[in-house]
């Protein structure tokens, strides 16, 4: 189950070598290294990936949210939130973005890994940011009927893959029965097109993309199906960071706090923000389904899908939720 990460937990060095650094210096008018009132600002790595929901950083680093609490971020865009795993480790990176469910596969395998905040959370109800798009004419019309069928997802023994088992398996199916196939997710729809595959877990923006046709439509959120407002990405720092550098630490969760807030609270700038990250024309960004962002850390639904992990042995042991926190 673990064929994923752990070619990403190989090596820190393997890992540095897939990142791309994209330097990012304090917008506020001050220069790189000192505060707008003459405080010297602490330089922070953080990773991110190349996804909407990661553009909430940027947003934070272009208001000054960061720089006013004495951070100056440098980005570094990671190929993988796997891969940026073993670089937070070693100190390559100070902080990173990624989704849950790898942090705490990298804690079960030994990776020190703290949860800083929260960050991207999906739809408890009503249309989710992921969803499972199957062919009109495909005659799958639950999720059991998946049982024998192939699903595409981005990279296997992820939270795609996970939530879609589980949602067969409480509608009665066979989650054994379902076959996984990694495809990009730009690739998504052409494989569906062409037979190749026979339902495509998508996230935004491809998902409004292929809801819109008429040709295709949604089976279901499996996220919703299986634990409504899960997490989908969390920011975390190594343990060794997290006790050498607590000011910091603090500093950063506090940075956090003020940009996910105001970026909840101001959608279209966040999407004009996303859009411009994404390099995606200004008009379709003010389209997307964007997640919950908010730094809260959803415990209960961290430890849930710490179980739903136990279940489909995607770890040995039950995950501790509560030690990976930096409370």
């Amino acid at each position: 189950m673990f064929k994923t990460l752990s070619k990403a937990l190989a090596g820190a060095a393997v890992a540095a070598l897939a990142l791309t650094g994209c330097g990012a210096g304090s917008p506020s008018g001050a220069s790189a290294g000192q505060q707008s009132g003459g405080g010297s600002l602490t330089k922070v790595t953080v990773g991110v990936l190349s996804i909407a929901p990661s553009a909430a950083v940027q947003y934070g680093v272009d208001k000054g949210y960061f720089s006013k609490e004495g951070l100056d971020v440098q980005f570094q865009t990671g190929q993988g939130g796997a891969a940026m795993l073993p670089a937070v480790s070693s100190g390559s990176m100070d902080f990173a973005v990624g989704n849950p469910l790898s942090v705490l596969v990298a804690a079960d395998k030994g990776l020190d890994m703290k949860v800083v905040t929260g960050f991207s959370n999906s739809i408890a109800s009503g249309p989710d940011i992921e969803a499972v798009i199957v062919k009109k004419s495909s005659g799958i019309h639950s999720w059991k009927d998946l049982a024998g069928k192939t699903v595409s997802v981005n990279a296997v023994n992820t939270q795609g893959d996970l939530t879609i088992m589980e949602s067969v398996a409480k509608d009665g199916g066979d989650p054994k029965a379902v076959k996984f196939s990694e495809v990009a997710f730009p690739d998504a729809q052409a494989q569906l097109d062409r037979g190749n595959i026979d339902a495509a877990w998508v996230p935004e923006p491809f998902l409004t993309k292929m809801a819109s046709d008429p040709a295709y439509q949604v089976l279901g959120y499996p996220y919703q199906a299986v634990i409504p407002g899960l997490p989908t990405m969390v920011s975390f720092t190594s343990g060794n960071y997290a006790k050498s550098n607590p000011d910091t630490v603090s500093k950063f969760k506090k940075a956090m706090k003020t940009t996910l807030d105001a970026v909840q609270n101001d959608q279209q700038g966040f999407k004009a923000a996303a859009g411009t990250f994404l390099k995606m024309d200004a008009a379709a960004a003010q389209k997307l389904n964007m997640e919950q962002m908010s730094a809260e850390l959803r415990e209960q639904q961290l430890s849930d899908l710490g179980n739903l992990m136990l279940k489909y042995k995607f770890v040995t042991k039950q995950p501790s939720i509560d030690s990976l926190l930096v409370k």
